[in-house]
């Protein structure tokens, strides 16, 4: 298999590691250790999408009666950076069975994460700043899917290397 050890600190873009694109609450035998291809495909996720995501939403939404409500704390009475935090980035076939993901999910090779929001506004805003980003820069992604189980909510977003389909969904419960 063309599998290496994750480096945790890796930098896959300016604000995202390797090991927070793969961490899991799951104990597998495998480690969730993604191949090169999948460090690949995530590092054109953060590089080309969450990077221009964060940098939007903050320069939107970025200030200090908002970052509380997302958990961030700042003394600074300015702006305050909101991080896009990721709650599912890649996922080894053990991973994603343990947790009940699709077959043939995007996640399975490094194309898909799951961004958290704190509420149905963030999740919609930032949503739209993804279709933004698409229709600003001529990208095409696969799936955008906006999702809600009990009070959590999130973003399914994914990119291939080719045969995006565009798919929007809203899956809230």
């Amino acid at each position: 298999m063309n599998k290496v050890e994750i480096n945790k600190e890796m930098k896959l873009s300016p604000h995202f590691t390797l090991g927070e694109l793969c961490k899991t609450s799951y104990h597998t035998l495998d480690g969730n250790i993604p191949s090169h291809v999948a460090i690949e495909n995530l590092r054109n996720l953060c590089q080309n999408w969450l990077e221009d995501l964060r940098y939007s939403y903050n320069a939107l939404y970025g200030d200090v009666s908002r970052s509380e409500e997302c958990g961030v704390r700042s003394e600074n009475t300015q702006k305050a950076e909101i991080p896009i935090i990721i709650s599912s980035g890649y996922r080894s076939e053990e991973v994603n069975l343990k947790c009940g993901g699709a077959k043939g999910s995007n996640h399975l090779t490094g194309c898909a994460v799951d961004i958290r929001c704190y509420g149905p506004e963030q999740m919609i805003r930032m949503a739209g700043i993804l279709l933004d980003i698409a229709d600003g820069t001529k990208r095409e992604f696969d799936e955008l899917i906006l999702e809600k189980r009990g009070t959590t909510y999130w973003i399914h977003f994914a990119v291939r290397p080719k045969d995006n389909r565009r798919k929007i969904l809203f899956d809230c419960h």
